[in-house]
């Protein structure tokens, strides 16, 4: 029984994905925002239990792709075509109508990055490129800030140019050959994963002093602190 324990978990992650996409495409940006977030969790829990259940399986590994392609992939990128619908503006000689569909490029970049993913023996401790799900909580957090921030950001966050241009930075960076550490504590010593409890750290404070708007930065955090320590990848 204990086998299947992982693989009902990364279910509930892809329902929470097919939810998601429901409220995106009926405009509710911020419902399928905060679902991205529950289906994160679930992906942590889902590789969590395995590992204390040794409850490993190829199906496993599979079906977390699959999830994660619905939660980690379609949904940010209906997110952005969503949002690149309320700008309704024209880019570089693009129509407004047309614009919002290049928010799928988020969509088969993720698709990309998994598919890169399950047959690279070289991330089994760390990442090459950004993971999906920190693409995917960048932009569920647009959403959310809109919601939330009284109008302060709508300028920006609603600007064709500033979505165009996230749409192609982290569709660049989810299949980049760029070494990012992973959160996965072998022990806790301040030696083995001090770059892992700076970034902790100062996330706790970001979030406690912006709130969604801090989520943006998290991850940008992210990549540069990466950058400065590269993670290994053997």
């Amino acid at each position: 029984m204990k086998n299947y324990i992982p693989n009902a978990i990364t279910c509930l992650n892809l329902f929470c994905g097919c939810l998601a996409l429901y409220f995106a495409f009926n405009f509710r940006l911020e419902y399928a925002a905060y679902l991205i977030g529950l289906a994160a969790i679930f992906d942590f829990m889902d590789g969590m239990l395995a590992r204390v259940l040794g409850a490993y399986s190829e199906i496993g590994k599979q079906l977390d792709s699959l999830a994660d392609m619905v939660s980690f992939g379609a949904v940010p990128g209906a997110i952005m075509f969503g949002l690149l619908t309320q700008a309704e503006a024209s880019v570089l000689g693009i129509p407004a109508d047309i614009l919002p569909f290049f928010g799928f490029l988020i969509t088969i970049f993720s698709a990309l990055r998994l598919a890169k993913f399950n047959i690279d023996t070289r991330q089994a401790e760390s990442f090459i490129g950004v993971p999906t799900p920190a693409c995917s909580m960048f932009i569920g957090s647009l959403p959310l800030i809109l919601a939330t921030s009284g109008n302060l950001y709508d300028n920006v966050i609603l600007n064709p140019y500033f979505l165009l241009v996230v749409t192609v930075v982290f569709s660049y960076l989810l299949v980049a050959e760029l070494p990012l550490f992973a959160l996965k504590f072998k022990n806790l010593t301040w030696k083995d994963n001090a770059i892992r409890f700076v970034f902790l750290g100062i996330s706790v404070i970001l979030l406690a002093l912006a709130k969604f708007a801090a989520i943006p930065l998290i991850i940008v955090l992210y990549v540069v602190l990466s950058i400065f320590k590269k993670a290994p990848t053997s």
